[in-house]
Order: C-alpha cells, then sequence, then structure tokens
C-alpha cells in the first residue's frame, strides 16, 4: 500500500470522526435511559465526582461544550468553573448534549487534513497557557465524556436502574451490518 503525506492526517480525521460518532450515539442512549429516572433519583446527591446525574451532565456541557469547543473553534479559553450550572431544566440539558455532541461531526470533517498534526494552544482555566498535539487532545474531549457516563451508569446501577451498554464496539458493528 503506498502512503502520501495526507493519507495518514486523512486516517487521524477518519478516527477522530469515529469517536465523534461514537460520542453522539452513547451520550443519545445514556439519556434515554437517564429520561427514566425520577426527578429526585435525578438530582440526588450519589457520591459523583460532580454529585448528582444532573451535575455530571452539567459538568459534560460545560466542558465539552462551552470549554473545549472555544479552544477547538476559536482559540479562546472562556471563563468558567467546571461545575457551573449551564442549564437548570432537564429537557434543556439534554437537547443541548446531544446538539453539542453532532456539532463534532462537521467540524472534523471541515479542517484540513493538517490540522490534525498541527498543536491546539490554550490558555488554562488556572492560567498559563499549554501546547498539546490538536488530534491527541480532541480524542481526550472524547474519552472524557466516555469517563462521566461512565460514572453516570454507575449511578444508575446503584439506583437499580437499567444500565445502557456503551461500549464502542457496538456502534462500529452497527455502522458494519449498514
Amino acid at each position: 500500500m503506498t502512503t502520501t503525506p495526507d493519507s495518514g492526517a486523512e486516517a487521524l480525521r477518519e478516527h477522530l470522526a469515529s469517536l465523534a460518532r461514537y460520542n453522539v450515539w452513547a451520550t443519545r442512549r445514556l439519556l434515554d435511559a437517564v429520561d427514566a429516572v425520577p426527578e429526585a433519583d435525578y438530582r440526588r446527591d450519589l457520591g459523583l465526582y460532580f454529585r448528582s446525574i444532573h451535575g455530571t451532565l452539567n459538568h459534560l456541557l460545560v466542558a465539552e461544550h462551552r470549554l473545549w469547543s472555544a479552544r477547538f473553534t476559536d482559540g479562546t479559553t472562556p471563563p468558567m468553573r467546571l461545575d457551573e450550572e449551564l442549564e437548570s431544566e432537564r429537557v434543556r440539558l439534554r437537547q443541548r448534549l446531544l446538539d453539542g455532541a453532532e456539532a463534532w461531526l462537521p467540524l472534523i470533517a471541515g479542517w484540513p487534513a493538517a490540522r490534525f498534526g498541527g498543536r491546539l494552544d490554550y490558555l488554562r482555566l488556572a492560567g498559563g497557557t499549554v501546547s498539546l498535539p490538536f488530534a491527541a487532545t480532541l480524542a481526550h474531549v472524547f474519552n472524557h465524556a466516555t469517563h462521566h457516563r461512565g460514572q453516570i451508569s454507575a449511578a444508575l446501577t446503584l439506583l437499580g436502574r437499567p444500565a445502557p451498554e456503551l461500549d464502542l464496539v457496538y456502534l462500529l458493528q452497527a455502522e458494519a451490518a449498514r
């Protein structure tokens, strides 16, 4: 197989696009399970890092869709707290999380291939600049969401509710079957 200089960047783009599709798929499946949780349990302190299911979902909105999105799209770091409540209404929070997850797909498709081999320079919330590999940092965004979906899955189990199967391989199998 002949490899051109851009084929590696295109393979990286496709890998990140797969992670972005997984992020949408897994977020939707998790939120479908969370929809069945009564309000009191949804907001109860369950010992999660961001206390409740609601608090953890709000953190995902802050981190993925406010903070990291701004860093990747316009190079800014909005001042905020990682536990800030951006959306108190459950239904609106759900929609904003889904919309935010879907917003990564056209970004990844539209960035020039060379960008994936570049760097992401940004300001940390605590101050100080950071320069990290662009592609690995974008992968972190999706990995971070996976981490917190796992916490919410554990909370669902603790509440005696079914937790959805969120393994990436199930999305890949569904895509291969199409």
